[in-house]
C-alpha cells in the first residue's frame, strides 16, 4: 500500500514540466488580457512561446535517443577506446558526434565509463562533445540559424576542440586525489525498458525545467534590457563575449535547445553568440553540481573554470575565423 501511494505521491517529469511551460505561458497572457495596457507582456509571452515551440521537439527527441544509449548500449562498447591520451581522447570526443544526449545524461554515463576502467581524459573528452556535436544539437542549430549555415561548422569545430583539449590537459595536469570514481547509479541492476524508463524522466524533468528558464530568461533578456544597452554591449566584441559567456553558464539551457535561445539574442554578433553555444554544453551551474556530486568537489572545483577558460578561447577563434 506504501509503495503505491508513494507512486502516486510521485508526478511524472512530464506533467512538472509541462505544468511549468503552461503556467509560464498562460500567466503573462492572463495579465495581459486584464490589464490590457502591456505591451511589453506581450512581447515576452511571443518570444517565450517562439523558443519553446521550436526547442521542445528537438528536447525530446535528444532525451529519448539518450535514453535508449543509457539503456541499451553497454559501457564495453566504449571501453574498447585506446588507452594512450594522445589517441584515446580526439577517438573519445569523436564519439559524441554519434551518440545523442543532454548534458545531464553525460555525466552520469562518463562516470560508468571511468568506474569500467575507460582513461578519465579519454571519459572527460566524452563528457564535454556528447552535449556539445551530436546530430540532435547538430541539426537544431541548423534550424535555429537558417541564415548562417556556418554555425553548425563552427559550434561543432569549436565544441570538439574543447573536449580535445581539456582532455589533453587533464591527461598531463591532472592528479588521481582530484577525481572520485563513482558508483553507477542504475548499475546492471534494472532491465532495459525499465533504465530507459527512468532515464527519460529523470532527463526530461531536468532538462525541460532548464528549457523553460532559459526561454523566460531570454525572452526577459530580450523585453527589459533597454535596446541601447546592447547596442553599447554588442559593439564591443570582448565584452559581449563575456557576458553571453557568463550568461550560458547562468541559464543552463539544454543543448538540444540552446540554439533557439542564442537564435533570440538578435543584438549580439554571431562570435559571441557562438560562444554562448559552446560554453553551455560544457559548464553551467547544474553541470557543475552534477560533477561535483558524481566526481566530488575537488574535480568540480579545477575541471570547470579550465572548461570555461578553454571553450570562450576556442569559440572565440573559431567564430573569428568561420563566422
Amino acid at each position: 500500500m506504501s509503495e503505491v501511494t508513494g507512486r502516486l505521491r510521485r508526478p511524472p517529469a512530464l506533467t512538472f514540466v509541462m505544468g511549468a511551460i503552461l503556467a509560464a505561458l498562460v500567466g503573462p497572457n492572463a495579465y495581459y488580457l486584464l490589464s490590457g495596457s502591456s505591451h511589453a507582456l506581450q512581447t515576452w509571452s511571443t518570444i517565450f512561446i517562439a523558443v519553446v515551440v521550436q526547442a521542445f521537439p528537438f528536447l525530446v527527441l535528444g532525451v529519448v535517443l539518450s535514453g535508449l544509449i543509457a539503456a541499451f548500449v553497454p559501457d564495453s562498447v566504449f571501453a574498447r577506446l585506446p588507452r594512450h591520451p594522445a589517441i584515446a581522447v580526439p577517438a573519445a570526443g569523436l564519439a559524441g558526434a554519434i551518440l545523442p544526449g543532454c548534458e545531464c545524461a553525460s555525466v552520469p554515463v562518463a562516470g560508468g565509463l571511468v568506474a569500467r576502467g575507460v582513461t578519465v581524459p579519454a571519459a572527460l573528452a566524452f563528457l564535454l562533445s556528447a552535449p556539445a556535436i551530436n546530430p540532435v544539437v547538430l541539426v537544431s542549430t541548423a534550424v535555429a540559424f537558417p541564415q548562417v549555415p556556418n554555425m553548425v561548422l563552427a559550434r561543432f569545430a569549436a565544441s570538439l576542440g574543447t573536449a580535445v583539449v581539456v582532455g589533453w590537459l587533464w591527461a598531463r595536469f591532472g592528479r588521481p586525489g582530484w577525481l572520485r570514481i563513482p558508483q553507477r547509479r542504475f548499475g546492471g541492476t534494472r532491465p532495459g525498458t525499465e533504465a530507459f524508463r527512468l532515464t527519460v524522466q529523470h532527463d526530461l524533468l531536468h532538462a525541460g525545467g532548464f528549457l523553460v528558464v532559459g526561454a523566460a530568461m531570454a525572452a526577459t533578456l530580450n523585453v527589459a534590457v533597454p535596446p541601447g544597452w546592447i547596442t553599447a554591449v554588442a559593439g564591443i566584441p570582448v565584452v559581449s563575449a563575456l557576458v553571453l559567456a557568463v550568461l550560458a553558464v547562468l541559464l543552463a539551457v539544454c543543448s538540444e535547445a540552446d540554439a533557439f535561445v542564442a537564435a533570440s539574442l538578435a543584438g549580439f554578433p554571431m562570435t559571441a553568440r557562438l560562444i554562448f553555444l559552446v560554453v553551455g554544453p560544457v559548464v553551467d551551474l547544474k553541470l557543475i553540481a552534477l560533477q561535483s556530486a558524481t566526481f566530488g568537489r575537488a574535480f568540480a572545483t579545477r575541471f570547470a573554470p579550465m572548461v570555461f577558460v578553454v571553450a570562450v578561447v576556442a569559440a572565440a577563434v573559431t567564430g573569428t575565423v568561420l563566422l
